[in-house]
């Protein structure tokens, strides 16, 4: 140890803020991550990841800034950078036992004092990688090591004398081998096991959390994709229901242009109410990221910010980023009158009104439907954040007696809270009511109790006009004279 006089400075790498956190009603991202990186591979293929932070994320999953490789990158990304927000659950399809998910790797690495930095991502650190010097094979741990760095390229140090170059060979990720049937997956009955964007069904049993919004950040842009998300998102676990976001293509063979938008929205099918649907693609620090990552990071924020109540509808809200763009980068710049045409056909898109700020307010579904529960986006997300909340307040109570004091205990309990929430301003109006012409005997009998509950939440103030008139009279009287 060195002896110390004097003084010494010594830096840490810049940290990143903790997040503040929801209440248990988290999203949920499906997609690929980096997963060679990941401390067990094994636990980061096909399972639900509830990650906290953005350091608990890299180490679970692997963490990449190229996010055409790493989608659930760029998820982290704007959950835990641009919106400072968690937990999130988190759910990797790129796996390295499967043949199509992996490509040959190959290099020759000079090295500096004992270390050489390989030149290539994803290099997948298994039984199939295989050090030599010349014709002799190195033994791992035993003549070298290998680490990765910051940015994820493999850091071989060799420990046996007179090694000055070394070669290389094994696998690598290949994430473009990833299909779309892989990302919505399936539930096998023989062995009970969920892949994809099934695994949404086993977060609650596993984690202990309720799915608020779900999304598959650079797949939904494909209709068997997206629809699969509107699927699985109108039924969660046999009980819950949430809502999905998706994304329009903004690829060349999508739309790269707002007028293109609707052609593809309708091909796609995009058309539930439980779909909000986005459009175009987002850049941020300098990468371009799909804007469905960023919606509902920008949503889930809005929520933690209001006692995780979902009143507010997340549009004309910052992005937290630079502007709108095309897959290929190339930036977007829409009109008010183009953006509320979007709108107008059931799509949130984006507008620069002196930052970048998502503009819309109306689910898949609109037009084609106009009852404002399944309409305005804010109203839906408070009608299922409501049933959820419902359920897991009250789990503990099946198989209760059903006598009049646990009837008493739901009524008065749910219209406590509603009353909260109206004097709060969170609701126009909440209560619940049990009625005996909806409680039959036999029902009664057979275990069955019903209530009914009404709900308002607030529309949002989507247009306001401001009525200009020239008052003659008032410059009469500003100059003495008369009108």
């Amino acid at each position: 140890m060195p002896y110390n006089h004097g003084i010494g400075v010594i830096e840490n790498p810049t940290s990143i803020p903790a997040p503040v956190s929801t209440d248990g009603h988290v999203p949920v991202f499906i997609g690929t991550s980096q997963v060679n990186l990941a401390e067990n591979v094994a636990d980061a293929v096909n399972k639900p990841v509830l990650c906290k932070n953005f350091a608990e994320f890299a180490a679970k999953l692997g963490y990449s800034e190229d996010y055409a490789a790493s989608s659930l990158s760029a998820a982290a990304d704007a959950m835990f950078k641009a919106f400072g927000v968690g937990p999130a659950v988190f759910i990797n399809v790129l796996d390295p036992s499967n043949a199509n998910h992996k490509t040959t790797y190959t290099e020759s690495i000079t090295l500096s004092n004992k270390v050489g930095v390989g030149t290539s991502k994803g290099v997948i650190n298994d039984s199939s990688l295989v050090v030599k010097n010349g014709s002799t094979t190195l033994d791992i741990d035993t003549d070298y090591t290998v680490e990765f760095n910051a940015d994820g390229y493999p850091v071989f140090t060799v420990i046996a004398a007179g090694v000055t170059a070394i070669s290389v060979t094994g696998n690598k990720l290949a994430p473009t081998g990833v299909t779309s049937s892989e990302v919505i997956g399936t539930y096998t009955v023989a062995t009970g096991k969920y892949t994809g964007i099934q695994c949404v069904d086993e977060i609650y049993a596993k984690l202990k959390v309720v799915p608020s919004l779900i999304a598959a950040p650079g797949f939904s842009k494909t209709a068997a994709v997206g629809l699969a998300l509107s699927e699985k998102a109108s039924d969660v676990s046999d009980k819950f229901r949430c809502e999905c976001v998706v994304d329009i293509d903004a690829t060349s063979s999508g739309a790269k242009v707002y007028s293109d938008v609707e052609t593809k929205k309708n091909a796609a099918g995009f058309l539930s109410e439980n779909m909000i649907v986005c459009w175009p693609m987002i850049k941020y620090a300098g990468k371009v990221m799909p804007y469905s990552a960023l919606y509902v990071a920008m949503a889930v924020r809005a929520d933690v910010d209001n006692e995780n109540v979902p009143y507010l509808s997340p549009s004309n809200m910052s992005l937290n980023a630079e502007a709108a763009c095309d897959a290929d980068g190339n930036e977007i710049y829409l009109t008010d009158g183009q953006a509320n045409e979007l709108n107008g056909i059931g799509v949130v898109t984006a507008v620069c009104h002196g930052d970048l700020r998502s503009w819309g307010n109306n689910t898949g579904a609109y037009p084609g439907t106009t009852d404002p529960k399944d309409r305005w986006i804010c109203c839906r997300r408070f009608f299922s954040w409501w049933g959820n909340r419902f359920i897991t307040s009250y789990a503990e109570k099946i198989d209760n007696p059903a006598n009049y004091r646990l009837i008493e205990s739901f009524v008065d309990s749910e219209n406590v809270f509603a009353n909260g929430l109206v004097a709060s301003n969170k609701c126009a109006g909440l209560r619940m009511e049990y009625r005996r012409e909806d409680n039959y005997v036999g029902d009664v009998l057979n275990g069955k109790i019903t209530f009914r509950q009404y709900l308002a939440p607030f529309t949002p103030a989507e247009y306001v006009l401001d009525i200009l008139e020239y008052d003659p009279s008032m410059l009469a009287e500003a100059l003495g004279g008369e009108a």
